[in-house]
């Protein structure tokens, strides 16, 4: 990009955007005026001078991402989608924080036309665009060839202040430091106010110190409020630096041109009627009329928006001559970027019997990943400094790392997050949201809590994000209560479009897989032991694929007890022992709950039936279990520390103590007469 050339409307164009925001927020009476009205002058710069992209086809592959990481200013956002002609009318903006409109009080993912990813929860976006950086680096290194730079876009975010006070960006840009994510360009909207005021109260560290220090090139441009030609450079100078992400301090006034600017209240509050009319009476806009646009403006906004359609004519037509000249690599590339995973990929799962010895189910995932890796490689794996433990790295894999590092290359799928797990969960986030790539990623169960904001985005926008979550359980053992994670399940099982698989042998876990691997728009944290689990009669993937089954039937049985994991074996060990004493007794598995509720409610019914009292056992809490069970036994607060065969015998969770548990529960029902109806049978199903 040569020198910054002014265009005649550049100023009404601004002030466009600053007068829009406003009006939309009064509308509404409810948002975010202040870093829209004095982010307008860059927004303006990046959408008009540099962003590649065509508002007409908004998934074109080829295309420069950008991330509201301050995502409660996406008015602006909204208001710059709706001037270059992306699928956002007049009307959406009208309907801004209205219920069921296409401009939610956040940007989310999949809702509205132009946005990349959701954003909101402070630090997520910033986090999460580290994670497109990575995708682009990683495509360009595999499909890139001379003459063909296919895959070349550019990260842009736009950051306030409260995203870089938040831990999880300082682990993402620490990260892509360490990564030279030259792609990767984040505007740093410096205003210095927050909620609670002058960010002085709070936040008085040195932001360009801090981001030197993470291997990233600073940049300061100090009047953010009208040098659009100092942002035009610095954006410029950003783009010609390819080994070092960039910050650009862009020093602005917030809420700029209303009488409130430069304060706290200008952040998170509609402007009043008679501002609204001081501000276009400024910018010499008509006071009579609200949802302006000139002319001008859409002019200048549609000869972007035609610039971006060329470059896709242009991109498109390289691809196809790429295609021409490597027809195998062009073949999966496209394969890719249209969400396929490789036809038939399922056959290489392994498949268990009862004579293959007891394995941990940390291992038979291992065992998983070496068998699909070579069969799926849009598969791009990663731990936070866990991998030894996890066992989340095959013989395959060879690390993603800057080529200078000698430890790897950009073409490697294997990502070392260090000791980072909220900011993997982002950065895996934005992976997804790439396109062509399923991240997996590993730490403890435990520490898989660190990153439930991160989840709870992945869930929310259908990003399809699989979670190796070892050391599952009191079964860890001597580490003791502060890394058994006694409570995670039932908090991500309780969150919507997440679905929690605690495989019990080596054929759930390989079902874990076949339908993580093909639940497109869902997450998945796979809950995985340390310890030792024998491969069970009746398992097969087929029926673990559903979620729930009848892993020992019995007819006219006594009792049920339903499990998960590392304890359905001990739950087997138990029914025999109440066999032995007459008492006839079902098991049945249910390795995911959410997949199980999807079935039919014939065969759930079937799996959990009436006329027998059913009895839930897991080492970890009970919440939740009372769903599928009438009784329920499990943890009533923390684990402990010691051998791990010592601690489930101190909870009592042994085939010996659960046959006297369960007979207890039996003779409870048989007193108490009349039908035992399964737990499944409710008059409100949501």
């Amino acid at each position: 990009m040569s020198s910054f050339s002014p265009l005649s409307a550049d100023d009404v164009c601004v002030n466009t955007i600053r007068i829009l925001s406003a009006d939309v927020v009064g509308k509404a009476n409810s948002g975010h005026p202040g870093a829209p009205m004095g982010m307008a002058p860059v927004a303006h710069v990046l959408f008009t001078r540099f962003l590649n992209a065509n508002p007409k086809s908004s998934k074109w592959f080829g295309r420069d991402r950008f991330v509201l990481s301050n995502g409660h200013a996406c008015v602006l956002q909204y208001v710059l989608l709706h001037l270059l002609g992306y699928n956002l009318t007049m009307d959406d903006l009208k309907q801004f924080r209205q219920l069921g409109s296409k401009t939610p009080g956040h940007p989310e993912y999949g809702h509205t036309d132009g946005i990349e990813v959701t954003t909101g929860p402070l630090g997520q976006g910033i986090s999460c665009a580290v994670g497109l950086a990575i995708a682009q680096t990683h495509f360009a290194a595999l499909y890139n060839k001379p003459g063909f730079d296919i895959i070349n876009n550019y990260t842009y975010v736009f950051s306030g202040d409260g995203c870089l006070m938040e831990g999880i960006a300082s682990e993402a840009a620490s990260l892509a430091g360490h990564l030279k994510l030259g792609n990767l360009i984040v505007v740093w909207d410096d205003n210095r106010i927050t909620i609670d005021g002058d960010t002085a109260v709070a936040f008085t560290e040195n932001v360009e110190g801090r981001f030197l220090a993470y291997g990233w090139q600073v940049l300061r441009v100090d009047d953010g409020d009208h040098d659009l030609a100092a942002i035009h450079d610095a954006i410029d100078e950003a783009r010609k630096e390819k080994e070092k992400p960039t910050i650009i301090c862009l020093r602005t006034t917030i809420g700029y041109g209303s009488k409130a600017q430069g304060s706290h209240g200008v952040h998170g509050a509609p402007l009043k009627s008679d501002d609204i009319t001081a501000l276009k009476t400024k910018f010499n806009f008509p006071t009579d009329k609200t949802f302006h646009v000139p002319e001008e403006t859409y002019k200048a906004y549609h000869d972007a928006a035609a610039r971006g359609a060329d470059l896709e004519a242009k991109w498109n037509k390289l691809f196809a001559a790429y295609g021409q000249k490597y027809p195998n690599e062009h073949a999966e590339l496209t394969r890719r970027i249209a969400g396929e995973l490789p036809a038939g990929w399922e056959s290489s799962l392994p498949v268990y019997t009862p004579e293959i010895p007891a394995q941990a189910s940390r291992k038979l995932s291992e065992i998983v990943l070496t068998a699909i890796h070579p069969r799926i490689p849009d598969l791009m794996g990663g731990s936070a400094d866990l991998t030894g433990s996890n066992l989340t790295r095959v013989k395959a894999h060879h690390d993603f790392q800057h080529p200078s590092t000698g430890l790897g290359d950009y073409s490697g799928t294997y990502i070392r997050y260090g000791v980072r797990e909220h900011a993997m969960g982002a950065i895996a986030n934005g992976l997804a949201a790439y396109g062509g790539i399923v991240p997996y990623v590993g730490t403890f169960l435990n520490f898989v809590s660190y990153a439930a904001g991160s989840i709870r985005i992945s869930a929310l926008s259908g990003h399809q994000v699989i979670w190796v979550a070892t050391h599952d359980s009191i079964g860890l053992g001597e580490d003791g209560p502060t890394h058994q994670p006694v409570e995670t399940l039932a908090h991500f099982r309780a969150m919507p479009n997440v679905n929690v698989w605690r495989p019990a042998d080596g054929n759930e876990t390989s079902a874990a897989y076949l339908v993580s691997l093909k639940s497109k728009t869902t997450p998945s944290i796979l809950s995985l032991s340390r310890q030792n689990l024998p491969n069970l009669k009746g398992s097969t993937i087929e029926k673990a694929s559903k979620g729930g089954y009848v892993v020992h039937e019995e007819q006219n049985e006594d009792l049920t007890i339903v499990s998960c994991g590392s304890e359905v074996s001990i739950a087997l060990e138990a029914a025999s022992k109440l066999k032995a004493e007459g008492i006839k007794t079902r098991v049945v598995s249910i390795p995911c709950w959410s997949v199980f509720d999807k079935q039919e409610e014939s065969y759930k019914l079937s799996v959990l039936r009436s006329g027998a009292p059913i009895m839930s056992v897991e080492a970890l809490t009970t919440l939740g279990w009372q769903k599928y069970s009438h009784e329920q036994y499990g943890l009533k607060a923390w684990g402990a520390s010691g051998p791990y065969l010592k601690v489930y015998e101190h909870f009592g969770i042994t085939g010996s103590n659960l046959a006297v548990v369960g007979k207890n529960v039996v003779e409870v029902y048989k007193k108490r007469g009349g039908p035992v109806i399964s737990p499944l049978e409710k008059a409100i199903h949501l």
